[in-house]
């Protein structure tokens, strides 16, 4: 009974890693304020209870932590470190200040560049050909069934009302565009006139004079 549900899906997943995702991360200690290594960079997956500073790790002794770094305002970790306690098959990793890291949450890129073959299957990030995910959190929403679920349904909607209305309308969409065809021959027409009534008639009643 509720084999495939949500629960399992999260069950594929450790517990700490979605709270991880939704830390904010780089933010001033509330409890060493005036100390100068207050910056929150550190992550207990034990104790899941928010960002840390270095000297809060004195008080999470054999637990695992982590270390966040920063690229360019996001939120990155080492492979060396993360590939420890969770698979990251598929994300694509990155090499910053000589470390191969990968990011944490998407970074959504609205115009791939040219010559692109492969993006994200979540946000459209150009990706390498050998990967499917450009952060972890792509990866958690990219492998879930609700998540294909959600992103298939509007699709199938609009492919069957663009197949209804392509297949049912198809010759009247044709037609509405014919009556814009005849501009051109009533220009050519008026251009015809005009040509037709300026120079023709004054030989012509040249000719009846002479007669």
């Amino acid at each position: 009974m509720g084999a495939g549900g949500p629960e399992d899906e999260d069950n594929r997943w450790p517990p700490w890693l979605r709270p991880l995702l939704q830390t904010s991360f780089f933010v001033q200690c509330k409890f060493h304020a005036d100390s100068h290594k207050s910056e929150c960079n550190m992550y207990c997956l034990d104790c899941m209870n928010g960002a840390l500073c270095s000297l809060c790790l004195a008080y999470h002794k054999d637990h695992r932590a982590i270390q966040i770094r920063r690229s360019s305002y996001h939120d990155v970790i080492r492979v060396s470190e993360i590939q420890k306690v969770l698979d990251i098959t598929g994300v694509q990793t990155y090499i910053i200040n000589s470390a191969r890291v990968v990011f944490l949450n998407e970074r959504p890129q609205p115009r791939p560049g040219k010559g692109v073959t492969n993006t994200c299957e979540v946000c459209e990030r150009s990706l390498l050909d050998s990967f499917r995910f450009c952060s972890l959190g792509c990866k958690i929403a990219g492998t879930s069934k609700s998540y294909w679920k959600k992103k298939r349904s509007p699709v199938s909607d609009s492919e069957e009302s663009y197949s209804s209305s392509s297949h049912g309308h198809k010759k009247i969409d044709v037609q509405s565009f014919t009556p814009s065809t005849p501009p051109p021959t009533v220009v050519n027409y008026r251009t015809a006139k005009r040509r037709k009534g300026i120079p023709h008639r004054s030989p012509l009643g040249g000719l009846i004079l002479e007669y």
